[in-house]
């Protein structure tokens, strides 16, 4: 079904990898769109609650293949996620259609596990997961200013907001190799593990996940998260009582009261599309 990534399930979780490890999983357009696919997959079965998305081989993904990148024009190598991706929920507004901005309306988890070399759009891939397991021997890198370029693919945007503006420019201007200890020590990296537990690392807390939260919450909270950084606090507050009071008539309330009562795993709805 797919060429350039490989799709498997391990229980609740859904891994999603880059396949192109002769080239450290360098992207090409296909592999994008394979991506976006592939995440519309998990994001539709119900027996999915979250995503993990990884590489290949030694490498998480080295960014844009620069054969594509040589071949780029003014229409620029990013496009948005397509009717037949059906990756994300399109009611989260503008904000979350262009590029990687879908990844923040999907409507699962989303974890980055960075098994290698991250760098460029393979960098932004990472950014714009929910989270980031990482293993210990990882380089983050941007190379963005030393080919020339500004800081693409939605990074001006997000890196400040999980590390802060002067440690953003910190790394665009120096374009400085980032150990996967000094990206946890500023926030960019959430775990560090040794290389053969990353990805273990990331299905075993999805899986923790799906035993003891509602899927319905995971997403909810997902979207107050990246809607609310676009939102002034008194719009924030509004639309989280709005939330309050449709949570409130939802049977997932009184599962979870009585499992947390009675002791027992809760059993929760599944997510419908």
């Amino acid at each position: 079904m797919y060429d350039e990534i490989i799709y498997k399930t391990d229980g609740a979780a859904a891994i999603i990898s880059f396949n192109r490890p002769d080239k450290l999983n360098a992207l090409t357009r296909k592999t994008l769109q394979e991506m976006q696919d592939a995440i519309g997959e998990a994001e539709r079965d119900q027996k999915i609650v979250g995503i993990v998305l990884t590489g290949e081989g030694r490498g998480f993904c080295s960014g844009m293949d620069l054969e594509v990148v040589n071949a780029a024009t003014t229409d620029g190598i990013e496009e948005r996620p397509t009717e037949r991706a059906g990756a994300g929920d399109i009611s989260m507004g503008s904000d979350f259609e262009d590029g990687l901005t879908f990844l923040m309306s999907v409507r699962k988890p989303v974890i980055a596990a960075v098994n290698g070399p991250c760098a460029g759009y393979g960098m932004s891939i990472a950014l714009f997961c929910d989270l980031r397991f990482v293993a210990d021997s990882v380089r983050f890198t941007t190379a963005f200013s030393k080919l020339g370029l500004v800081a693409e693919h939605g990074q001006s945007w997000i890196l400040p907001r999980l590390v802060g503006p002067a440690r953003a420019l910190d790394l665009f201007w120096s374009s400085k190799k980032l150990t996967a200890a000094e990206a946890l020590e500023i926030g960019m990296a959430d775990r560090v593990v040794p290389v053969d537990q990353v990805v273990g690392d990331a299905v075993t807390y999805i899986q923790d996940l799906a035993q003891n939260n509602a899927p319905y919450s995971l997403m909810r909270m997902k979207r107050q998260v990246y809607r609310h950084l676009n939102m002034s606090l008194g719009d924030a507050m509004a639309e989280t009582n709005e939330l309050i009071v449709e949570s409130l008539k939802r049977s997932d309330v009184s599962e979870g009261v009585s499992a947390f009562t009675e002791q027992r795993p809760p059993k929760f709805d599944p997510l419908k599309m």
